[in-house]
């Protein structure tokens, strides 16, 4: 079996009772790109996969483990940076990356675009890549909106996060195959959902 995920996120806790319970499964795991779960899912490349929504979900049974926050990615010398929390409307004018080729929904998502009141997110530099985006940031060029990483887990160290107030959290879910009978797959979710709460 091999358990998927996405940079920030901790399955430590569920892949250790696996294996307490599994003694002798062989199960590996591998990180994937922010926008890979799903074709990593459908091509068999992994069995399961603890990642962010959204992704469309058919063909997959989708498992909502815990919200997380959204937040604010600025350099340390941003005026909003150390600020307890921000608004949509603190940001109305700053500019928000694009990824080219990137999967519209989870664009817009993270764009924030459009906005509430329907107003389109402003537009900031076009990226080749997403790996591109921090030090986009770092050089004062554009903020951008993410998940809760820190300098552990992918946070460039001339960036700071600053909490999104009155926008939905993101949701971190387990993803597996529609109709995948695996007995380590249905003890992984067990565990997951017992286990992983967006806390260590």
């Amino acid at each position: 079996m091999t358990i998927g995920y996405t940079r920030g996120l901790v399955i430590a806790p569920a892949l250790r009772a696996l294996h307490e319970n599994n003694p002798g499964a062989e199960v590996h795991t591998r990180l994937l790109a922010w926008n890979a779960s799903r074709p990593a899912l459908l091509e068999h490349r992994v069995d399961a996969v603890v990642t962010r929504l959204p992704f469309p979900p058919d063909q997959l049974r989708v498992r909502v483990l815990y919200d997380e926050p959204r937040v604010l990615v600025v350099p340390r010398d941003h005026p909003l940076a150390g600020m307890g929390s921000v608004t949509l409307d603190d940001i109305a004018d700053e500019p928000i990356p694009h990824v080219r080729r990137s999967d519209p929904q989870l664009k817009a998502y993270w764009r924030l675009d459009p906005r509430p009141d329907g107003r389109p997110a402003p537009d900031g530099p076009l990226l080749e890549a997403l790996e591109d985006e921090h030090e986009l940031i770092a050089a004062g060029q554009a903020v951008a909106i993410g998940p809760p990483l820190d300098h552990a887990t992918g946070l460039h160290p001339s960036l700071t996060t600053v909490p999104l107030h009155g926008i939905a959290p993101s949701q971190v879910v387990l993803a597996t195959r529609t109709g995948d009978r695996s007995r380590l797959v249905a003890a992984f979710l067990r565990h997951a959902g017992a286990l992983l709460t967006g806390t260590i």
